[in-house]
């Protein structure tokens, strides 16, 4: 770098220079040697390596000029060194002078290879292998497949012992078909140039030759003068010539001559400005190094991907090719990528023969407008990047495409016809016309196949799918399952016992009422499960296993909750009181409407009725106070009244129920709900107004004999 910088130090005046400094004008032959072996011209013919940026340097008098011309000389190298090898690197794979290094080591290998597979002895078995087939198909009734196929037998046979003798020889000579396609590629693209009598040779220059006018000469003269100083003929000429002479002195005077006052004086004044365009150029020519450094590695692959699948075509021709199925097909797939490298030859060479057109269009329209041109230079270089990628996924699935017709036409499957884009010959597998795999797909179905692998699994210390993301954290967490895998079973298998025994006891219930076809049996086999234990959540499952209409389930499921959830939470009334009395209250809440059927009323009242007699069948009887007398008198008395709240608590006091005994209270609950049960099952059988009004006479009472609070003296179902 250091030479670099002396390519252009010039101390003191311009004029000076050769004198002042003749050691850094040798320093700067030494350093244009470096990049010389690259031998880019530009359209005048001169050499990109002795290009130099002429400015001042600067004095112990002038220290910011010799500071700014510094840091501008060390972009220049920067950008030089970029630009030369992105226009050397497309000339040289254009060239293909890379090939002639592999050229001698593979004819050779593939010489050995074919003459140790294409024996006598292997072409005769497997030419029988193929007659066994046709006779094959020919017995199954498939004469059109036989046909095809002995047309395959045949074409393998004429063309094996040519491409066997020197199997190489289309792809790597110098007639070969890699080098046919980059003629034609580069003749279509001179032809786009304007070139009229193309020679292939020469053409390589000239795309060369245009890249560095385009992307050396005229971004430097912007970047050192401000401005094209080609435009001038006798400023072009001298330009030149200063930088052939290799002395900034004589740039200088030569601007100076030619007349072109303003770029002598920028030689003189460097500053941020011109920092500042470097820059810009750096950023600029890495796309460009990096647009041809892409388009080099297409073309380089390409041609190397033709000579592989001429080594593998090797094997088709002296046996796989006379076998029916996918060895066939292997085969017309290596003849055809090989063909479709051609093509990519073509395609390549003609795209950067349009994009050098298209850039060298812009720079002439451009004129002085160098830095605006360099700018959507390197857009259209990214664009360019990525239509490239475009074009060779397009490639491959047309060479795909291509290779599954031509297999399809040997097996005898017609290649046309409805749903023939989505037919797929022996050996093509799963890409077709439609579903071709993109590329780089293999790599990564060939690492899926590797982790997925039993093998693999084993190798990773028992981990499954170990290339997977957190493949180590799931072998934990699997390992901990398993541990708990007995107790879950048998969680489940008492879950299963469960609910067998909660279906059995809705069964036995059902059978008693003749079934689940009525609210009131839906209601009965909803309590006798309730007072199973069974949770809220299987209730459903269980009555629908047993046949239960779905719209009985619900309005029982309905009456349940509103029981519930309207049922008073005083604790001194019994519960059995509070579930009665909120079941019929919600009878009267849901009584029948044009929006709600008798059926979803009777599940109301069936609930009620189940609540009632629940009631009833709980109430302490007589019988819970043995040993002590009825006192007729205090029943009596409790009945005359027992149907008005204020006229009870005048004749019965608080007092009174206390010297009463147990079984004298039991008396009058037990009579009480057993007539409350039987008002309610008398209005759910005839759901009358009448029945109605007496259930609403039994509710009242014994909403009325119930002790809401412990002053109140004990009830008639208080122990």
């Amino acid at each position: 770098m250091s030479g670099v910088v002396l390519l252009t130090f010039v101390p003191g005046a311009i004029g000076a220079a050769a004198t002042a400094q003749p050691g850094a004008m040798r320093a700067s032959a030494s350093v244009n040697s470096g990049l010389g072996w690259m031998d880019i011209r530009d359209t005048s013919g001169v050499p990109l390596a002795e290009y130099l940026f002429a400015t001042d340097h600067g004095s112990l008098l002038n220290p910011g000029n010799g500071m700014w011309a510094l840091l501008i000389t060390l972009e220049f190298a920067g950008y030089m060194v970029i630009v030369t090898t992105a226009i050397w690197l497309i000339g040289y794979v254009l060239s293909f002078r890379w090939l002639d290094l592999f050229a001698g080591a593979l004819t050779g290998v593939a010489d050995g290879v074919a003459a140790q597979l294409a024996t006598p002895t292997a072409l005769l078995a497997a030419a029988t292998i193929g007659a066994v087939v046709v006779a094959w198909l020919l017995v199954r009734g498939f004469p059109a497949k036989a046909a095809a196929q002995t047309v395959a037998l045949f074409i393998v046979a004429v063309l094996g012992p040519l491409f066997l003798a020197e199997p190489l020889a289309a792809v790597l000579s110098s007639d070969g078909i890699l080098v046919h396609g980059r003629d034609v590629g580069l003749s279509v693209a001179a032809g786009l140039n304007g070139d009229r009598n193309p020679e292939p040779g020469g053409l390589i220059a000239t795309v060369q030759g245009d890249l560095a006018d385009n992307f050396a000469r005229r971004p430097l003269q912007v970047w050192n003068f401000g401005h094209v100083v080609d435009g001038r003929n006798s400023c072009r000429v001298a330009w030149s010539s200063g930088i052939r002479s290799g002395e900034v002195s004589a740039v200088a005077d030569g601007i100076r001559d030619c007349g072109d006052t303003a770029a002598h004086a920028a030689i003189a004044n460097p500053g941020a400005g011109q920092l500042g365009t470097g820059l810009s150029l750096l950023a600029f020519g890495t796309v460009l190094l990096a647009f041809a450094a892409y388009l080099g590695v297409q073309i380089i692959r390409s041609a190397l991907d033709a000579v592989y699948q001429g080594f593998l075509a090797i094997f088709g021709f002296a046996a796989g090719g006379f076998v029916y199925g996918p060895t066939q097909t292997f085969l017309i797939r290596n003849i055809v990528d090989i063909g479709v490298a051609a093509a990519r030859m073509v395609a390549y060479t003609v795209f950067l023969g349009v994009y050098v057109l298209f850039i060298g269009n812009l720079f002439r329209l451009a004129g002085d407008q160098v830095m605006a041109v360099l700018i959507i230079g390197g857009v259209v270089e990214v664009v360019a990047i990525w239509q490239l990628r475009r074009l060779r996924r397009g490639l491959d699935r047309g060479a795909t495409w291509i290779a599954n017709r031509v297999a399809l036409a040997a097996q005898g499957g017609s290649p046309a016809g409805p749903g023939s884009s989505d037919r797929t010959a022996l050996g093509m597998g799963t890409v077709g016309a439609r579903n071709s795999l993109p590329a780089g797909a293999g790599g990564l179905a060939a690492l899926t196949v590797i982790s997925m692998s039993p093998a693999t699994a084993w190798l990773a210390g028992k981990t499954r799918n170990p290339l997977s993301p957190y493949a180590w954290k799931r072998k934990r967490a699997e390992l901990a399952r398993m541990e708990y895998v007995p107790m879950s079973l048998h969680r489940q298998q008492w879950l299963q016992a469960n609910r067998d025994s909660w279906t059995r006891a809705a069964r036995e219930r059902a059978e008693k009422h003749g079934g689940v076809g009525t609210p009131l049996a839906v209601a009965e086999v909803i309590d006798a499960l309730m007072d199973a234990g069974i949770p809220k959540s299987e209730l459903n499952g269980v009555l629908t296993n047993i046949g239960a209409l779905p719209g009985d389930v619900l309005h029982a499921d309905r009456a349940l909750a509103v029981q519930n959830a309207s049922m008073s939470q005083n604790g001194y009334v019994p519960q059995r009181l509070r579930q009665a009395l909120a079941a019929w209250e919600s009878v009267n809440n849901h009584p029948v409407e044009p929006q709600r059927e008798v059926r979803e009323h009777l599940a109301f009242a069936a609930r009620a009725r189940i609540a009632a007699r629940k009631l009833a069948r709980d109430a302490p009887g007589p019988g819970a106070g043995a040993g002590t007398e009825v006192d007729a008198a205090f029943v009596d008395t409790v009945r005359r009244h027992w149907d008005s709240p204020a006229t009870l608590r005048t004749a019965v006091p608080a007092d009174r129920w206390r010297s009463v005994g147990a079984a004298t209270r039991h008396v009058i609950g037990t009579e009480a709900a057993a007539a409350h049960s039987a008002a309610v099952a008398r209005y759910y059988d005839a759901p009358t107004a009448a029945n109605r009004v007496l259930a609403d006479i039994t509710a009242h009472r014994i909403a009325t004999l119930g002790r809401a609070h412990p002053d109140a003296g004990p009830g008639p179902w208080d122990h």
